[in-house]
């Protein structure tokens, strides 16, 4: 009697793209060290652009040096082809790598770079290469003001989602004034959500937003000591808005922007990472396959990271 075959596709025949689809739920270790090796349709899939539309790699990035966390956002946005649509990384400091990012990374439409030496003219540099971004985080980037903001709102025409989060050590002491919201208010009409804690905004600042933003949704105030709202008029005159603040409790491990197009979770887990050591200079396993040659990048787990990445917010005065 014949026994039927089960008609099976093999691993290695499946198109990049069905690949490409898998490979990002595997880990970003397992990712560039373990599929190159398998086979070369799996190494080919994982050095082309379906493995990188999306890119999370904010906890890495606070494990390591800056000079890695650029080389590893080079060559990350390089294998996307210009496809990338979503940029999570934080530490970046050289205006190389924002220009690179601008030049390279055209269909963004989330870009999250929190933490990083982002100045006002790379902002302007950006956000005019990159309109169609629709989600931005720039929280605690304390080289921008004012002007960067109100650029991003020119530029960026399509903008739901603007995270401007402070660290209180860094706006502690300093004036209210309402330059930063004014320019919120006047540029970004289409905001669904924003986050501005710890920012030294007054209610004048937030009811301009209030009166500019029609579509707001969602509004973090925690911190700024110097907004009063009279909550029952806020619930009267914007039903749908939800504010927080400015009143803050308990502890806050890591501020993250609201994203109300994408509730995905972080692109990989590192949970298990502090058992590596990755890796020796000397060895050929400590460097990285990209495009069928060595890539001279280190993946290394640093003790420490970022200072205060785990941090104690005040409560109210």
């Amino acid at each position: 009697m014949e026994v039927a075959t089960a008609d099976f596709r093999r691993w290695d025949e499946l198109i990049p793209d069905t690949l490409g689809v898998i490979f990002t739920k595997l880990p970003l270790r397992e990712r560039l060290t373990v599929i190159p090796r398998v086979c070369k349709s799996w190494a080919s899939a994982v050095n082309g652009p379906y493995c990188w539309q999306e890119i999370d790699i904010y906890d890495w990035c606070t494990r390591s040096e800056p000079r890695h966390i650029e080389r590893m956002v080079e060559m990350l946005v390089t294998r996307s082809s210009g496809s990338i649509r979503k940029l999570c990384a934080s530490g970046l400091q050289t205006e190389r790598i924002f220009t690179f990012i601008a030049e390279n990374a055209g269909s963004l439409r989330n870009l999250r770079l929190p933490r990083c030496d982002v100045n006002d003219f790379a902002v302007e540099q950006m956000t005019r290469k990159l309109s169609m971004i629709s989600i931005l985080d720039l929280s605690y980037c304390i080289r921008i003001g004012s002007n960067a903001i109100e650029t991003i709102g020119k530029n960026c025409k399509r903008l739901e989602v603007f995270c401007r989060n402070m660290h209180p050590l860094d706006t502690s002491g300093k004036p209210l004034e309402d330059a930063e919201a004014f320019a919120v208010a006047s540029t970004m009409p289409k905001l669904k959500s924003l986050e501005m804690t710890y920012n030294l905004i007054t209610n004048e600042g937030v009811y301009q937003i209030f009166s500019l933003c029609p579509n707001l949704e969602h509004l973090d105030l925690r911190g700024c000591w110097g907004v009063k709202l009279d909550n029952m008029y806020v619930k009267q005159s914007f039903p749908k808005l939800n504010v927080l603040g400015p009143q803050v409790s308990g502890y806050y491990e890591r501020e993250e922007c609201s994203d109300i197009s994408d509730s995905s979770d972080s692109e990989y887990d590192d949970s298990d990472m502090d058992e590596y050591d990755f890796y020796d200079d000397e060895s050929d396993d400590g460097m990285w396959y990209h495009d069928g040659r060595i890539e001279e990048l280190e993946f290394r787990v640093y003790e420490g990271g970022i200072e205060d990445a785990a941090m104690y917010w005040p409560p109210s005065p």
